[in-house]
């Protein structure tokens, strides 16, 4: 019976109600040619073919070693009960055994030219053993190579796990993860949905037919059928391909193609099987039942107010207007892992698009570590790869409005390059008149304004009238600005380069 070298971990048993698969070995297989190529033994292949990987070491001279065989053995004999070359082979090809290795003396003098030719016709490697050389080397040899292909694999894992870990700390964690996962495994990893439709996706494109076979491995592991197992693989045309069911990530399968699976592939995609179920994973800051409970009940007709603590508190809130840095879309899994930086799972990712994605931060939001938060900001942090626009706080029932003032901090942000931005609450003198007041003046005075008109002028004075940060802003021309900024001089008839113009125009449009 073949022995694993001392100090494996033996595999897990497999889960109840499925089949058990054959034993697995203890460390990663070692190629025929590795042990040949170690000269002291002196081994010499004189018959069958050149690849083959061993898993084992036995020693047996029995005439039918068969029943004591597991399955790619380097079977080692010196031939004591040999009688029918052809058999013997015959059962050891039955077995699995993986090569035979032949001791010549004292039994036979030469390997015998029958047991030759029916491991050539056969297929199974034969391999002549000097007289000096003791199974025991043959058998020490190979587990040395085994110990050393096991530290070649955990270091290969580490390296993978590092690689990963630090994927999922930026700012676009799914994409990156699944990228550094292609490139660990040499292949293509793709995050699908439980019917089989692209989230994302990064490696090598793969052929219609394999990205066919691909999408049907991934509904066997789909959450929405009963009874479906963790994971799955299958082979496609040479290409190995399988499967993952991800933990709380909705019924996302992480669903992987490689030319070649090597010993450690699993153990990498186990690590990024976790990684990818913590960043699909709702955030939990609120509970999921009572967000639901909020929202029909508003649907219903409840006051927004008394609603409110069933999202996770009664306030103050603040709207965030978020969007990448680098002006590509967002999408709802990208978002997800924004919302989870910033302490909140109300996140409206925008439907991928340009649209900017919106949070809500009950209370003052998540406080942040590596960078120093700013005070007007709740806590706040401005977040890589992200422009963030902060609202001040507001009670629930006035929301709307934060929404509005979050989207023109997001505006000034992006125009002045900053991380982030705060629509700070009034203070000083404008915090002495009256709120009803103010929005009846602002009203009166800017009725000959249109929308998009007062929308520029307000960006133009934040931005203290400079021109071209106005036009990236608001993603138009700089000679647009010109003639929308004169246009509002015009139906004011107000003289836009007077300070004190501009001072009482500005109280308004933050009051409009």
């Amino acid at each position: 019976m073949p022995i694993p070298p001392a100090g494996t971990t033996p595999p897990l048993p497999p889960a109840p109600g499925t089949p058990s698969p054959p034993p697995g070995p203890p460390t990663p297989p070692i190629p025929l040619a590795e042990l040949l190529a170690i000269k002291d033994l002196g081994l010499r292949r004189i018959a069958g073919p050149a690849e083959a990987e061993l898993l084992w070491v036995h020693t047996s001279e029995m005439a039918d070693p068969y029943p004591y065989l597991l399955g790619g053995e380097l079977l080692l004999s010196a031939g004591v009960l040999l009688t029918d070359p052809d058999h013997y082979v015959g059962r050891l090809v039955e077995a699995g055994a993986a090569a035979l290795g032949f001791g010549v003396r004292p039994v036979h003098e030469t390997v015998p030219g029958a047991l030759t030719e029916a491991c050539d016709r056969q297929g199974l490697p034969l391999l002549e053993v000097p007289p000096e050389t003791p199974f025991t080397a043959i058998a020490r040899a190979v587990w040395r190579l085994m110990a050393e292909a096991r530290h070649r694999e955990l270091r290969r894992v580490t390296r993978a796990q590092q690689a990963l870990a630090t994927a999922a700390a930026r700012p676009d964690p799914v994409p990156a993860v699944l990228h550094q996962l292609a490139a660990q495994l040499g292949g293509r990893a793709v995050l699908l949905t439980a019917r089989g439709e692209e989230v994302h996706a990064a490696g090598r494109p793969l052929p219609p037919e394999t990205a066919v076979a691909l999408s049907c491995l991934t509904r066997v592991v789909a959450r929405e059928r009963p009874g479906s197992p963790a994971s799955a693989t299958d082979t496609h045309g040479g290409t190995h391909l399988s499967a993952y069911a991800l933990g709380g990530g909705e019924g996302l399968v992480l669903a992987l193609a490689a030319g070649q699976r090597e010993s450690g592939d699993h153990t990498v995609a186990g690590i990024a099987v976790v990684l990818l179920s913590l960043l699909a994973a709702p955030h939990q800051g609120a509970d999921a039942a009572g967000r639901s409970a909020a929202l029909v009940r508003m649907l219903l007709g409840a006051d927004p107010a008394a609603v409110a603590p069933l999202l996770g508190a009664a306030g103050p809130w603040r709207v965030v207007h978020a969007r990448r840095t680098d002006g590509t879309p967002a999408d709802a899994l990208t978002a997800g892992a924004l919302g989870a930086s910033l302490g909140t799972a109300l996140v409206d990712a925008g439907r991928g698009g340009p649209e900017a994605v919106r949070l809500l931060l009950p209370g003052t939001g998540a406080q942040g570590e590596a960078v120093r938060p700013l005070p007007e900001a709740g806590g706040i942090t401005p977040q890589p790869g992200w422009t963030l626009g902060v609202s001040a706080p507001t009670p629930v029932t006035a929301l709307d409005a934060a929404d509005a003032l979050a989207a023109r901090a997001l505006t000034h942000a992006q125009a002045t390059r900053a991380p982030l931005a705060v629509d700070a609450p009034v203070r000083g003198l404008a915090a002495l008149v009256p709120p009803e007041q103010a929005a009846a003046h602002a009203r009166a005075l800017l009725a000959p304004l249109t929308e998009p008109l007062a929308d520029t002028l307000r960006c133009w004075l934040s931005l203290h009238g400079n021109w071209d940060r106005t036009a990236v802003a608001l993603g138009i021309h700089r000679n647009t600005v010109r003639q929308r900024v004169g246009r509002c001089g015009k139906l004011l008839n107000a003289d836009l380069d007077d300070m004190d113009v501009r001072a009482e125009l500005w109280f308004a449009l933050r009051r409009g």
